[in-house]
């Protein structure tokens, strides 16, 4: 996908909330979002939102000499969403389509995410989107792959939401490799983000060399690279694994809530919208 000039003023923001997130001063938050401008007259107009946000968020760390801004909020985010583990399970157990609630379960967990301008509630987000009807189903192509498939790669999104994707991962019979971010950016999940979530318990967890939002291919590491290439089904979580794979022709299921009106446009669905979009 595209950058849109709609996420312009969204990359400012950004950069001030990363900021502030690292308490910098008044005057070193001026000199991010004045470097943040330059950087963004250089971006190329066909550039993935990504790309801009791995630029900015590496500004900040390096001006501010903060390793990982978001720190705290991921370990309140993966706190508070252990704390609903159990709750989870036992909604999936006494599902009548436990697939079908594992899934909601594990795009609910989409909310949390610390790149958008909005508060979220957790558990209005749960109950709203096991509701909610899809806007893209997908879901009888994934059941129908995962059928077929050996093993499923699984990228990650965000600390926190990684809870809600062990409720997906402990429904499917099949292994499952589970990838994570490189380096801190913004409130992505790392490895130590998967392990206190204890996503070692059900998955293999390997990180695919970058720190940038979403799966960046041409920055990932050659490992990661050949683990995708061959990979039988890819499921991915969030706006900025959408936002970076929308034109592959991998097998990748999209699992998403469209938090912003740019990816809803891009989607063709409102803003809000639950989507389980199948590859193309």
């Amino acid at each position: 996908m595209k950058t849109y000039l709609d996420c312009y003023p969204c990359f400012l923001r950004q950069a001030l909330s990363a900021a502030r997130q690292a308490d910098a001063s008044v005057e070193l938050q001026r000199r991010i979002l004045l470097e943040t401008m330059d950087q963004l007259r250089a971006l190329p107009a066909q550039a993935t939102p990504p790309v801009m946000a791995e630029i900015i968020h590496r500004t900040v760390r390096r001006e501010t000499h903060t390793p990982d801004p978001y720190a705290r909020s991921k370990r309140d985010a993966t706190a508070q969403a252990m704390a609903l583990l159990p709750g989870l399970r036992e909604r999936v157990r006494g599902a009548p389509d436990p697939l079908e609630t594992a899934v909601r379960i594990a795009i609910a967990g989409n909310i949390i995410d610390d790149g958008m301008a909005e508060p979220f509630d957790l558990e209005a987000t749960l109950a709203r989107v096991l509701e909610q009807p899809f806007a893209i189903d997908g879901l009888a192509r994934l059941r129908e792959a995962l059928k077929d498939a050996d093993s499923i790669l699984y990228l990650a999104d965000n600390a926190g939401e990684t809870v809600f994707d062990r409720v997906l991962i402990e429904c499917l019979a099949l292994p499952v490799i589970y990838v994570v971010k490189a380096g801190p950016i913004i409130n992505d999940a790392t490895r130590e983000d998967a392990l206190a979530a204890g996503l070692d318990e059900v998955s293999h967890i390997i990180d695919n060399g970058s720190d940038a939002p979403g799966t960046l291919l041409e920055h990932c590491s050659a490992a990661f690279r050949e683990q995708f290439a061959k990979a039988p089904l890819i499921l991915a979580k969030g706006q900025a694994n959408y936002e970076t794979l929308s034109e592959t022709r991998a097998s990748v299921f999209f699992l998403l809530q469209a938090k912003c009106s740019v990816i809803a446009g891009d989607l063709g669905v409102p803003v809000g919208s639950v989507v389980l979009k199948a590859p193309s």
